[in-house]
């Protein structure tokens, strides 16, 4: 079973969002910027902030963009564990992995400061690993190749459209958790279209998913 971080072991989304929304709009002042950044969520912060500087009309310095990047991860990197996660990993009989679009520096300290780091080990995966982020395949990829595991053989657990379609390109069948701080009801509708075959909102659900996929190698869906 491989993870996304944040939305899914972290309740960041959220906090990430807010100071994303709080950095531009000193930069921009007057710009309302809160509706062009939700949607982008699950990007790497370098992709959403080109896409919102490219949908306001405005630019951003290298500097700007690596200011707002540390920002942001110094906010989300506080941000608690999601609820019931870690019983929900422990009841999950799987090896775990964790496939990130942060770097890795950032997944490591949040790994270690919950304590989730028991359920990972050296397992993760970042977007500084790997040629191209999510919404490509590769993180996805490198984990199946370093677990020596068929992609078709791995479940994922992700919060984004970003997520669940690089899931979905690498071949693997998609749990969309939509429990974080940052859910929407257009969500359930988002995740779907992209490939998710179950959204749930409570961890608790967990490892019944993962127990009716490892009989059935499939989902009924409710």
């Amino acid at each position: 079973m491989i993870c996304d971080c944040d939305g899914v072991l972290i309740d960041s989304e959220a906090v990430a969002a807010r100071m994303l929304v709080t950095e531009l709009q000193t930069l921009w002042p007057g710009v309302d910027i809160e509706p062009v950044v939700m949607p982008l969520l699950g990007l790497r912060i370098e992709a959403v902030l080109a896409s919102a500087a490219d949908t306001v009309n405005r630019t951003l310095t290298q500097d700007q963009i690596m200011s707002i990047r540390r920002a942001v991860e110094a906010a989300a990197v506080e941000a608690p564990p999601v609820a019931g996660i870690a019983e929900a990993l422990a009841a999950v009989p799987l090896t775990k992995a964790c496939a990130s679009n942060s770097f890795a520096a950032y997944v490591d300290t949040v790994l270690n400061r919950t304590g989730l780091v028991q359920f990972f080990g050296d397992r993760r995966f970042t977007a500084d690993m790997v040629a191209n982020p999510k919404p490509a395949p590769d993180v996805y990829l490198a984990a199946a190749r370093a677990l020596k595991v068929d992609p078709l053989r791995c479940l994922v657990v992700e919060d984004s459209v970003t997520g669940v379609t690089a899931a979905r390109a690498a071949g693997m069948q998609v749990l969309g958790f939509i429990g974080g701080g940052h859910a929407t009801e257009g969500q359930i509708g988002a995740l779907k279209r992209a490939g998710a075959k179950v959204v749930f909102d409570d961890m608790a659900r967990l490892p019944a998913l993962v127990e009716q996929w490892l009989q059935h190698a499939t989902f009924e869906t409710p």
